[in-house]
């Protein structure tokens, strides 16, 4: 429990590295943009605004997510982490939409201003200096299996790719093809919604008690091929942030003592934990069925 705790902590550490780069990036973007008259540099710059509030709502879910189980919440705080990032989808959707509409609108009123150079320099500065957080905040997470640093890292290896494509861009504008700067900041407008949706649908799939079906199955094969265990009647996931219950119903030998069916019991916590990492499983034996026949194929898997 305290390893998880801790991990919280590392991962907040991580986080805090990409906010500094992101405000260091979106300002130079931003200023550099206005000035130099790039369209995509200044797009670039406003994802980067999105990743700071993002990082944000992410740090304030991991510092929640710290918190012991209560009265109120006997499961713990961990679901902040996963509300934050539902929230964080919310503030990207919307500027994804200003950036989208910026560039439309220039593209159809004509606004082709050629970029000055020296922004090409900007775009090249923030990719290598994004990959590198990228690099570093990916074995981070990976080191302590954390779900939301390994998203901003991702995050952050796609800044990194978008201030390399920012730069091919202003080459091109300077090259009589200054129309392409629009095309680009629109491009880039469509990446952060996608970008966005794909957040959203995964927030919201963890929140509402969504869970991989092929997970469970995965659970159940390994349960059945636990000695004692005659069949895995009936098995159910949920996600607390990274965390991972499981509700399991086993079926035994009807004339097994009460002592040895819990000793199973924890076989099968000690099996998910170790093999799966998954932290809590509620496991309930029942006596074993010969007669019962599932209604459903997937009955064995429902949740």
């Amino acid at each position: 429990m305290q390893q998880r705790y801790y991990n919280l902590k590392i991962a907040q550490k991580g986080v805090l590295i990409s906010l500094a780069a992101y405000i260091t990036l979106a300002l130079l973007k931003i200023i550099i943009g206005r000035l130099s008259h790039s369209e995509t540099l200044l797009a670039d710059g406003s994802g980067n605004v999105t990743d700071i509030f993002s990082s944000c709502a992410i740090m304030i879910g991991l510092r929640l997510a710290r918190r012991p189980p209560d009265e109120n919440h006997q499961y713990g705080h961990w679901r902040a982490e996963t509300l934050a990032t539902l929230i964080t989808s919310f503030i990207m959707l919307l500027v994804g939409l200003s950036v989208l509409y910026s560039s439309i609108n220039d593209f159809i009123l004509g606004r082709n201003e050629v970029p000055d150079i020296y922004a090409l320099f900007v775009g090249l500065f923030s990719g290598f200096i994004m990959f590198g957080v990228y690099l570093h905040n990916s074995h981070l997470a990976q080191k302590i299996d954390s779900a939301s640093l390994l998203a901003i890292a991702k995050d952050t290896r796609n800044d990194a790719l978008t201030s390399f494509a920012t730069s091919v861009t202003i080459v091109g504008a300077n090259f009589k093809m200054p129309w392409l700067d629009s095309i680009v900041a629109l491009l880039i407008g469509l990446t952060i919604l996608k970008t966005a949706y794909s957040i959203f649908a995964d927030s919201a799939f963890s929140l509402s008690d969504g869970f991989d079906d092929t997970l469970l199955a995965e659970y159940s094969a390994a349960v059945n091929e636990l000695p004692g265990v005659e069949l895995v009647h009936n098995i159910q996931g949920r996600s607390y942030g990274a965390n991972i219950f499981v509700d399991i119903i086993i079926w035994v030998d009807p004339q097994m003592s009460v002592r040895e069916s819990h000793h199973i019991t924890e076989k099968v916590e000690s099996l998910l934990r170790r093999q799966y990492g998954v932290f809590d499983t509620d496991v309930h034996v029942e006596p074993w069925d010969v007669d019962y026949e599932p209604m459903q194929p997937n009955e064995l898997n429902s949740h």
